[in-house]
């Protein structure tokens, strides 16, 4: 008898996930299909219906549901058991763990028929394919060299940028694809290589250890770079079983309970504001005590083990229901409403054409002018839709820059309060002496790195805060247009057919709505890889990624250039003409925030005045890309309605149109289309069944 463990059953649901996925992209790419050869068909015979657009949208989301993964990635501290656990995850002793700074690589791992590494470098190498014994080798050093490597905070591998893991493995054929970042103690540039990975995951897996329950760095990490960014995280509290190895009698079940419940109220305390989502308390399903290496053990002993005591089975359920309900659910309900609109589409275009099948070319003239008003409201909604876009982009714009200004003008009035958190622990003898004064200087810029990335990266929430609430009304607005909209194209119908529309053929309102207006709301994605699901990350591109590319390249990185060697080079001219190393540690410390804050506010305006017009950019930039593509959209949508009724007429005057034959064969591509999309309907409403 077959044992069904959490891994087999989550390896059957991410099968029965990519059978429905590729079902249901083959049915649309089949919609697409059918679309095409109609219109093919159609420019020789009464005109093409002009559905180009749902073609291409169409075509895009099969191949994005063809290609389409679980993207995890994995984030914690240095020496938390991260590669550990990936390889308890997957199965198999995959990633190096058995020196630190091999997780200074930040490495994706995907499927491959073969197994292969591609290493891309940062200093304009070509990438370099080479096989997974060679990996290994290369970028593994020995413990002393890495603990020589972090006292001297250097990098074991700087000019990799990151590599790519290929493997048969069954998680990861069945759709699972694993980032796994370099440690949160590592450098800032490693730090924001890793940041840009979060937007673009399905989870975030932040491994911790209970042995250091909750360390600065990771507090720091949370607070700044997770909290209120409305992720989907699951915190993988590791070495769970070496609590009771720790204790002084190991087999005195009291004293690990106790034990046990300490520990437990801490990382209560400090994650529990992080599991907090839509107002539900997720902590349950989201906390998670493993023990990585007792189950990495398990299953190289045996694949199928069921991973007992070492808190996995509960984290691979929860995951799985993420994973394969909600996650799956909300992708295959993007990909119904589109395949809902093409019919409703369709069926709308055939229902204009068949009743002006039977027009001389002259009546149709007629009634083609008699809708050019309508035409031209058309035009005008989109250009107070436009408008509106335009005045809160310039709002927001000019909101957004003047909290960047005054944040940073703000920065000295809480310098010392906020940089002593950052001050690492200096020996200011080791300043006076040239030989040490290299290590001294570099922990000192290190430190001042992460308080400026730091601050940068708070304020940012509240241009998150800004864009949220922006395109929240903009979605509100398009929906409004949208309805508009509709209006004035039922009316130009009414007029050319002579037929009073009530409610097409029982389609839904939002079946009706214009795409153009569905896509402005985010009511389904277009994006590849895009799943943060707020605002308008479902619309097709992502604002926050675009802001995320201030932060990470042009804000924090200017910014640090800007400030480190204007305010530090004077701090150790500082330090030097005090003789600080004849001063107590504490008298020193004080000395060098002093010094710190008063070359800090003396740059600060020049960092406002030079910044401030980049934030404004940035902003701008979200804004107008949305307008283009909303531009863009609305006239494919005018231009397709007056070329359909073109296409007609051009027909109509060139040749004697089969009226039966045309009816016919528009009847039946309206119910190909139709059939196609109830099979996706099907689909759906069978996963829900399934799934719940």
């Amino acid at each position: 008898m077959t044992t069904h463990t959490e891994t087999t059953i989550l390896l059957q649901d991410l099968e029965r996930v990519s059978q429905v996925r590729s079902k249901i992209s083959s049915h649309l790419i089949q919609i697409a299909d059918t679309l095409e050869k109609g219109e093919s068909l159609g420019k020789n015979l009464s005109g093409k219906l002009e559905l180009d657009r749902d073609i291409e949208d169409l075509s895009k989301v099969s191949k994005n549901l063809r290609e389409c993964v679980f993207r995890l990635l994995v984030l914690g501290d240095m020496k938390r058991g991260k590669s550990t656990f990936l390889n308890a995850l997957i199965g198999e002793n995959l990633l190096p763990s058995d020196v630190n700074p091999c997780t200074a690589l930040l490495t994706i791992v995907r499927y491959g028929k073969e197994k292969q590494v591609t290493v891309y470098f940062n200093d304009g190498t070509s990438p370099q394919k080479i096989d997974y014994k060679t990996f290994k080798e290369r970028y593994t050093i020995d413990p002393s060299e890495a603990k020589q490597l972090e006292r001297e905070k250097k990098q074991a591998f700087p000019t990799v940028d990151y590599a790519v893991v290929e493997y048969p493995l069954p998680l990861l054929e069945k759709g699972i694809e694993i980032v796994d970042s370099p440690g949160l103690n590592d450098t800032e540039a490693r730090n924001e290589l890793s940041l840009g990975y979060i937007n673009n995951c399905h989870a975030i897996l932040f491994v911790m250890r209970a042995s250091q329950p909750c360390t600065l760095g990771e507090r720091r990490y949370l607070e700044n770079y997770i909290k209120d960014r409305g992720l989907s995280i699951f915190f993988l509290i590791n070495a769970w079983d070496q609590v009771k190895e720790s204790l002084i009698d190991p087999d005195d079940p009291d004293e690990l309970a106790e034990a046990e419940g300490k520990l437990r109220k801490v990382f209560h305390a400090n994650l529990a504001e992080y599991c907090q989502i839509d107002g539900y308390n997720l902590y349950d399903e989201r906390v998670f005590e493993i023990s990585a290496l007792t189950a990495l053990r398990q299953r190289l002993k045996n694949p199928d083990a069921p991973l007992k005591d070492t808190g996995f089975s509960a984290f691979l359920m929860a995951l799985n229901t993420f994973l394969t309900k909600e996650r799956a659910i909300a992708e295959f309900r993007q990909a119904l409403t589109l395949a809902r609109q093409a019919s409703s589409h369709v069926r709308e275009a055939v229902e204009r054409r068949i009743p002006l099948l039977q027009k001389d070319v002259e009546e149709l003239k007629i009634q083609i002018n008699s809708v050019e008003p309508e035409f031209k409201i058309l035009n005008q909604i989109q250009e107070q839709f436009k408008g509106e876009i335009r005045e809160i982009r310039d709002e927001k714009a000019r909101i957004i820059a003047d909290s960047f200004r005054d944040y940073v003008l703000n920065l000295g009035n809480t310098f010392e309060s906020d940089f002593i958190h950052y001050q690492p622990n200096l020996n200011f003898l080791d300043f006076l002496s040239s030989g040490k004064r290299e290590a001294f200087e570099q922990e000192l810029r290190q430190a001042f790195e992460k308080y400026i990335s730091d601050r940068i990266a708070d304020w940012s929430k509240t241009a998150e805060k800004e864009m949220d609430s922006a395109f929240l009304k903009l979605s509100k607005i398009a929906t409004s247009y949208g309805d508009s909209y509709t209006k004035i194209t039922d009316r130009i119908t009414e007029k050319l057919t002579g037929t009073t529309l009530q409610n097409i053929s029982g389609s839904s309102q939002d079946d009706h709505s214009p795409s153009w207006a569905k896509w402005a709301a985010g009511i389904f994605s277009l994006a590849r890889g895009n799943i943060a699901g707020v605002a308008m990350a479902g619309a097709g591109f992502d604002w926050k990624n675009i802001i995320l590319n201030f932060i990470t390249v042009f804000g924090v990185g200017a910014i640090i250039t800007s400030l480190t060697g204007i305010v530090l080079g004077p701090i150790g001219l500082a330090l030097l003409g005090f003789g600080v190393g004849m001063l107590q540690a504490d008298q020193g410390r004080k000395e060098l925030v002093k010094v710190a804050k008063k070359e800090l506010i003396k740059h600060l305006p020049k960092i406002a005045q030079e910044q401030s017009p980049k934030v404004y950019d940035a902003i701008k930039e979200c804004f107008d890309g949305y307008e283009k593509q909303i531009t863009e959209r609305i006239n494919d949508d005018i231009n397709s309605r007056k070329a359909e009724l073109d296409n007609l007429v051009k027909q109509k005057e060139s040749h004697e149109i089969n009226q039966g034959k045309e009816i016919e064969r528009l009847t039946q591509l309206e119910q190909e289309v139709k059939s196609e999309s109830q099979s996706i309907e099907m689909l759906y409403q069978n996963f829900l069944t399934t799934a719940s």
